[in-house]
């Protein structure tokens, strides 16, 4: 099988559901222009419980959030407040600096369901410190076979091009298989990856192993199939000459500016979210660093 690397994911418990982090990892930081992927779920949320992440910054990078199951609010400095449910595409481009924050709307609080993916992609050279923006597209292309259908969440792939904008050349797809269902594996880009994130499938006759981030060899195609059924993420895109640094919710080519951030985020030199009066403090150690 033409697979150079596998990511095991490493489990934070949040109390109400899991997330699973397979990128940045000690071994490798990036797979395209994806820097951090989380999944979350699939949870049964507690009645008065939900998730409640609170105002915080990021710079140079842009915020990819892709749900299967659930909704959340999503809220930022540029006075933007959207609730993303499947089917809905968020990006929200950092650039120079933005603060967000994600809650489970009311509704969702009465024993909803929360499952979905949540990725940050490292912005190009020359365009890390671009203003920031959000936009929310629905309507993504859809291509369907016999017991298969993905998805396309960004670029380009299988013919059909999503409307979402990219600043580096990206891949983003979700696959759903069903029973018997199979799909080529066959999309020109750089570095590409796969994550089984339910169900079974299998990769040219081999098993993916759950929440696992297997990087595929440049230029192989091949084959996605699955017996029982089963949903994957497919992600890559174009490889980054220029090493990118990750800290805590940072992404910079240089670590001069993280530490600028860090030093604006302490001060209170960045904007404020509308409605919003709380905010994470910088930790000490953060969960979300690259290595060395």
């Amino acid at each position: 099988m033409s697979v150079i690397d596998t990511i095991q994911p490493v489990t934070h418990d949040l109390g109400q559901f899991q997330v699973r982090r397979v990128l940045p990892s000690r071994g490798r930081t990036m797979v395209g222009p994806f820097i951090f992927v989380d999944e979350f779920g699939p949870a049964q949320l507690d009645v008065g419980a939900g998730m409640d992440v609170r105002p915080h910054p990021h710079i140079n990078l842009a915020t990819v959030t892709w749900l299967f199951e659930g909704a959340i609010d999503h809220r930022d400095s540029l006075g933007t407040f959207a609730t993303i449910r499947p089917g809905q595409v968020n990006l929200m481009t950092a650039g120079r600096g933005i603060v967000h924050s994600e809650r489970s709307p009311a509704e969702e609080r009465q024993g909803g369901k929360l499952y979905g993916m949540q990725t940050w992609l490292a912005l190009p050279d020359g365009a890390e410190e671009i203003d920031p923006t959000f936009e929310a597209q629905t309507g993504l292309p859809i291509v369907e076979d016999t017991c298969a259908k993905a998805t396309v969440i960004m670029g380009e792939l299988w013919g059909a091009r999503a409307p979402t904008t990219t600043h580096a050349a990206t891949i983003y797809a979700e696959i759903v298989l069903a029973a018997s269902g199979a799909l080529p594996i066959d999309a020109v880009a750089d570095e590409r990856a796969v994550m089984l994130v339910g169900g079974e499938a299998t990769l040219d006759g081999h098993p993916l192993d759950p929440y696992v981030l297997t990087v595929l060899a440049p230029g192989a195609a091949m084959r996605l199939a699955s017996d029982t059924g089963g949903r994957v993420m497919l992600l890559g895109g174009e490889a980054f000459q220029t090493k990118r640094h990750v800290w805590w919710n940072f992404v910079s080519s240089s670590r001069e500016r993280i530490n600028q951030a860090k030093d604006d985020w302490r001060a209170g030199n960045f904007p404020r979210v509308p409605g919003e009066h709380e905010f994470i403090p910088i930790p000490e150690v953060p969960n979300t660093v690259s290595y060395p």
